[in-house]
């Protein structure tokens, strides 16, 4: 038996029973080589449909079509082999009806390959999610700030910083529980509401943005590694990747104009004779 066919991947009940317990790391990934890397640390890696704002350029997550996500869905399922791969649900996908909704639901599933898929929305989307986890779908859920929303709450500002303003939230949270999903990511929600939504309901929290005191968290890759120019409060970069890749392409450049690349060492001599 290979080493690969011994590795097992991760599973939406494994991460479910991880409620309480080791924290869950995840991050996102869109591509093989990204996937590979993020595939010995994370126990879940999200294709997120931020791909469209850190790799198309979009101003928001709203234009992200299906084909896109299965496009990079596929990359990271073959750049991984541990980890719990989930797929974002886009917009337009599968808000119209829970019938939409495992229709786009199992497509992703079935040309990805990947463990589950992850929708935005709380009590409004619970019929879907318990639709689609009867029918053999995992869901992670998503509350708090909603990225897709975007038009209609204005901006992408942190959501429960009036307690008045909390319990609608609770509620989206207590319901993606009972509707049946694996777990729930809260997003740029305040801090005690964030670790209060994490003692009350029986799933795993992944916070971004939320509380230390959630079951995991998740950031965008590209954002903790220094390649995105703004980023939100959130984020902490881990790295500085961006002044390190300019000046790569700045010395690139520069050696092909003085035409001292390639050199010998990087060219292919003839075949010695005889």
């Amino acid at each position: 038996m290979s080493v690969q066919e011994q590795i097992k991947r991760f599973t939406a009940p494994d991460i479910r029973a991880r409620k309480g317990g080791e924290p869950i790391v995840m991050l996102t990934s869109y591509h093989a080589h990204t996937a590979r890397l993020a595939d010995k640390y994370c126990d879940v890696i999200l294709v997120g449909d931020s791909l469209g704002m850190v790799m198309h350029g979009l101003e928001t997550t709203v234009p992200v079509t299906l084909d896109m996500m299965i496009l990079q869905g596929h990359a990271v399922m073959r750049g991984s082999q541990r980890a719990l791969v989930v797929v974002d649900m886009p917009f337009g996908t599968y808000e119209a009806s829970k019938e939409q909704a495992f229709m786009s639901a199992a497509r992703v599933m079935k040309e990805t390959g990947c463990g589950a898929i992850k929708m935005e929305g709380g009590a409004r989307m619970a019929e879907t999610i318990r639709f689609l986890v009867e029918r053999g779908v995992p869901v992670m859920a998503h509350v708090g700030l909603t990225p897709q929303s975007i038009n209609t709450i204005g901006s992408f500002r942190a959501q429960g910083r009036d307690e008045t303003d909390w319990a609608p939230i609770e509620q989206d949270a207590l319901a993606v529980t009972q509707a049946g999903a694996f777990s729930v990511v809260l997003e740029a929600i305040a801090e005690p509401l964030g670790r209060k939504i994490t003692e009350a309901v029986a799933i795993p929290t992944i916070g971004i943005g939320a509380s230390v005191a959630c079951d995991g968290q998740v950031l965008v890759m590209e954002d903790m590694l220094g390649l995105t120019p703004r980023v939100p409060k959130f984020v902490k970069r881990f790295g500085d990747l961006g002044p390190g890749i300019e000046k790569a392409m700045a010395d690139y450049a520069a050696e092909v104009r003085a035409r001292t690349f390639p050199a010998p060492e990087h060219t292919y001599p003839m075949k010695k004779k005889g």
